[in-house]
């Protein structure tokens, strides 16, 4: 029979909270009782449950991870699959586990995220972006509970956010190919309307702007990250009649969808129309030609975004937000001049 924390009082003849206390080591207990207790425990081999240890310690050493907004990445998307891993592995590492929220009842208005959050008294979460950020992810923010968001401005008392300097990875894929005699640069971003989109594509647009390059409107084109929106981009690119000198994808996926695109049609990359992605997952390396892209630093975003988080349960710090800088991999997609 499984033994609860009464049981182990009444053995005792002491009271649950007396218990709770020794075993939690607060002070204010005397030396023979601690004894007698430590001795049951061990005669016994009680072990606590969850909700024992959550009501005692007021900790339930649990992270809320929430993929938020209508239209989300949930593990479809390679980048965030390997955030969220380096974020588990770290907060693992400080003694958290993981709670995935489902965010399925959205389309009836039920997506109420804090009610289920005090529900199971998670100590902070993990929030991810998505498009179309449903009211109930701010009202978390704006709650007391800790609230770390990537790709997501979360502003409250106890949050912050983290993410990749997104307005300096237009700059480095333009100034790069500038530096290699490029001029004639296409590109497809993702969608306007999300706030991480934009900042990449606003990105791109300043920097051909300071490089006085043409920004053509027929070699414009929006996707959703994925490989398909990249493909159906690159083919309406193609049907302009003129093939640009290269093409900056503003993730791996569509790059990768682009790619399938002009081999379709024939031309050589990197030697008819040079390709650049952004993110750097996994499948950059194994692509034909392997894949040119701007790095985001994967592993510093998971652990950031776990120590910040911790520090803001645990109230050590004052946390703001952190940009981190991006990074240019060159790989066969691009020629160097």
């Amino acid at each position: 029979m499984d033994l609860t924390i009464r049981d182990i009082a009444k053995m005792a003849g002491v009271s649950p909270a007396t218990v709770s206390k020794i075993m939690n080591n607060y002070g204010g207990i005397s030396e023979a009782t601690k004894e007698k207790v430590f001795k049951i425990i061990e005669d016994t081999n009680y072990q606590p449950t969850f909700s024992a240890k959550s009501l005692a310690t007021k900790k339930s050493n649990l992270i809320g991870l929430i993929y938020a907004g209508k239209i989300n990445v949930d593990f479809k998307h390679p980048f965030f699959n390997e955030v969220v891993n380096t974020f588990k592995k770290s907060v693992g590492a400080l003694g958290y586990d993981l709670l995935l929220f489902s965010n399925e009842k959205f389309y009836q208005g039920e997506s109420q995220y804090l009610e289920r959050c005090k529900h199971f008294h998670v100590d902070g979460c993990l929030v991810i972006a998505g498009d179309e950020i449903e009211e109930a992810v701010h009202e978390i923010a704006e709650s007391q509970i800790p609230c770390i968001g990537i790709d997501l401005e979360l502003e409250g008392p106890h949050s912050s956010y983290i993410m990749t300097d997104n307005e300096k990875i237009g700059m480095k894929v333009v100034e790069h190919l500038y530096l290699n005699q490029v001029r004639k640069v296409a590109y497809i971003g993702g969608n306007p309307d999300s706030f991480l989109a934009n900042i990449r594509n606003q990105g791109y647009f300043a920097a051909m702007k300071k490089f006085g390059l043409p920004i053509r409107d027929e070699w414009v084109h929006y996707g959703d990250f994925f490989e398909e929106s990249g493909y159906q981009a690159m083919k309406e690119i193609l049907e302009t009649g003129e093939c640009p000198e290269a093409v900056f994808a503003a993730s791996d996926m569509m790059a990768l969808g682009a790619l399938k695109a002009m081999k379709e049609k024939g031309i050589s990359v990197p030697e008819d129309v040079q390709l650049i992605g952004c993110d750097d997952v996994e499948a950059c390396r194994y692509s034909d030609p392997p894949l040119t892209t701007v790095r985001q630093d994967k592993q510093k975003l998971g652990k950031l975004a776990a120590y910040m988080l911790d520090d803001l349960i645990r109230d050590q710090n004052e946390i703001h937000p952190v940009k981190v800088d991006p990074d240019l991999v060159l790989r066969s997609s691009t020629l160097v001049r």
